[in-house]
């Protein structure tokens, strides 16, 4: 059988990279490779002793990596937390770009959109854990309402949570995404010009089946241990839950905090300046409409006391 290659377009490839600021010799990670398009920009500015660590939980974004057969290339088959297993201070640049990426969504077989029918799986790395079918058919009312509610920003969460436990009960549990889709909409009866009524509670399941909030405070935390001094953490986020985490990361590590209690100790050393936030030009937006919601932080990892001494 024949295999379709779905194209994917790198939001803000140009800006992130650039971002990174990288020296030909260092070593940067690019925590979701995807299709390789910041992966291949990066890989461009490296020369022959610089290296480049992906990781990626999509076997098909893994089997993308290893047709570049780049020896500066390392591809690993896991989820970005695994950046914790880098040795302290040991690259220059950490990117992660958090959008799931349009072969994802454009392969019905995914499970991750209602613009075409497909099974209702919605796993980054369809070779373990649960589908969202999976989950559903054994979930308590009360735990789906909360994670529509709390990862969907959904304020129709209880009825939705309701529907789908019913129809479940009832044998007609939708184990596709239009069936789904379908469902959802007879509970969401008004909602934003333009987006479906589905929208917020498909992000919600392929939030939480996918672990990904959890997985990237992981990663940010990780990345203040494996960045040396003077090196970048760039992020790309696309919805308010995600940017929120990353915004509220990046001024925990960079603000100065004074006590009270002793106003007149020093204040702590942190590890990170904050340096910009971007979002995509016009042109990019209007050439690739997917790239709308995107917003860029980036920061800068400095040394403290006991590792300038």
């Amino acid at each position: 059988m024949a295999t379709t290659e779905w194209a994917h377009t790198t939001v803000m490839l140009k800006e992130a990279v650039e971002a990174l600021d990288v020296q030909a010799e260092a070593t940067y990670v690019d925590t979701t490779f995807g299709r390789g398009g910041h992966a291949k920009r990066i890989l461009a500015q490296l020369s022959a002793q610089g290296q480049l660590i992906a990781f990626d939980k999509d076997p098909q974004a893994v089997a993308s990596a290893q047709v570049l057969n780049d020896p500066r290339l390392q591809i690993r088959h896991q989820g970005f937390a695994a950046l914790s297993q880098l040795p302290p201070a040991s690259v220059r640049g950490v990117l992660m770009d958090l959008g799931v990426s349009s072969p994802q969504i454009d392969n019905p077989e995914r499970g991750f959109s209602f613009r075409n029918d497909g099974p209702l799986d919605m796993r980054m790395d369809s070779s373990r854990g649960q589908s969202v079918h999976e989950w559903l058919a054994e979930a308590k009312t009360e735990q789906i309402a909360q994670v529509i509610r709390e990862l969907g920003e959904e304020r129709f969460a209880n009825g939705i949570a309701k529907a789908i436990t019913a129809k479940r009960d009832a044998g007609l549990l939708p184990d596709t995404t239009l069936g789904m889709a379908a469902l959802v909409a007879e509970v969401v009866k008004t909602r934003e010009p333009g987006q479906n009524p589905a929208t917020r509670t498909f992000q919600a399941f392929r939030i939480f089946i996918n672990g990904e909030l959890d997985e990237l405070q992981q990663a940010l935390d990780a990345s203040l241990q494996v960045l040396e001094p003077g090196g970048r953490l760039v992020v790309i986020s696309f919805h308010s839950l995600e940017d929120r985490m990353v915004k509220q990361f990046i001024a925990k590590h960079s603000r100065e905090v004074y006590d009270r209690r002793t106003p007149f100790a020093a204040a702590p050393e942190l590890p990170l300046r904050a340096l910009s936030r971007q979002r995509p030009t016009d042109e990019e937006i209007k050439a690739n409409p997917r790239s709308r919601s995107a917003i860029m932080r980036v920061a800068e990892r400095l040394p403290l006391a006991q590792e300038r001494a």
